[in-house]
């Protein structure tokens, strides 16, 4: 999957700015600390666990899917 973390965390960027949600309440809503937000949506976080996009999915109301797709 090339550019997966650009396509993550711009797919995640987008979605959550779409719903007004604010990294630190993602970061509440995931049950995930504000840094993993942050470097998961910046692309720092270049590999994330499935358990952490899933936990993102579910507080963003989407899909996995929906985030990793280009």
């Amino acid at each position: 999957m090339q550019n997966s973390k650009n396509t993550i965390g711009k797919n995640m960027k987008r979605l959550r700015v779409e719903k007004s949600i604010s990294q630190d309440r993602l970061s509440k809503l995931a049950d995930l600390s504000l840094n993993t937000v942050v470097t998961v949506e910046s692309g720092a976080n270049e590999n994330p666990t499935i358990d952490t996009l899933t936990k993102i999915a579910n507080g963003l109301g989407v899909g996995v899917d929906d985030l990793i797709r280009n």
